[in-house]
């Protein structure tokens, strides 16, 4: 899915759609989610830069904001660059904060299966491409796959689950609960997929989730490959 830069005539109510997403999709989840994407809407309102696509705040800033502590501030800080909605594009240096873009594309994806929560209409207009939505509530056909917990195994990609299962269940049940090790090899963990969507739709969608948490916990991995 291809969102417009919401900036232009139309800027304000793209905005409004994407906050409305991450409204929907916080009061569906529980209170730990709920807080975190209420603290990443409160980075959304206060410091993000729409037009440049750059969130700069320092560290204490933020504490100040959310009303913690800067060692809460770090910890949530990574665990939003691992669902990849923060993405670094600047690393902070002495005298200047770091500086972050925003993935508002994956925001929508993980955030689809709430939209019928909010109307027929927000779906049309966040997907004029396709057919309308009936406004009957039962043609919907919810997206939402609850979420089940990883086995560990000792393997690397069982302790990568367990992480991305920790940063957001729901999309660790639709999508990474599928996949399987198939070898780690030359600085590569390869993975296989149930089907060739689903190894499609991982590969283009949250690739850059994946591999944030495989490099934090295997420094060596450099790429993930995915087979069907």
């Amino acid at each position: 899915m291809q969102i417009a830069k919401p900036v232009g005539r139309e800027a304000a109510s793209r905005k409004y759609d994407i906050l409305s997403a991450l409204m929907a999709f916080a009061l569906s989840e529980d209170r730990t989610i709920q807080r975190q994407v209420m603290r990443m809407m409160a980075l959304i309102t206060t410091r993000y830069n729409w037009q440049r696509d750059e969130l700069s705040m320092g560290q204490e800033d933020i504490a100040r904001l959310w009303s913690v502590d800067t060692r809460t501030v770090k910890r949530e800080m990574a665990k939003l660059r691992a669902k990849g909605w923060l993405v670094l594009k600047r690393q902070g240096a002495r005298g200047r904060v770091s500086v972050y873009g925003l993935d508002l594309e994956l925001m929508l994806e993980d955030t689809r299966h709430v939209w019928s929560h909010i109307g027929p209409d927000f779906i049309d207009r966040l997907t004029p491409d396709q057919p309308s939505q009936n406004p009957t509530p039962d043609n919907v056909v919810p997206l939402h796959t609850p979420a089940r917990s990883p086995v560990a195994d000792g393997s690397l990609w069982s302790e990568v689950q367990k992480e991305l299962h920790q940063i957001d269940p729901a999309v660790y049940g639709a999508w990474f609960h599928g996949l399987s090790e198939a070898g780690v090899g030359a600085g590569r963990l390869h993975l296989m997929a149930p089907s060739r969507f689903h190894a499609s739709y991982v590969k283009t969608h949250l690739m850059s989730r994946v591999l944030a948490v495989v490099r934090r916990i295997d420094p060596s991995i450099h790429d993930v490959v995915i087979e069907c």
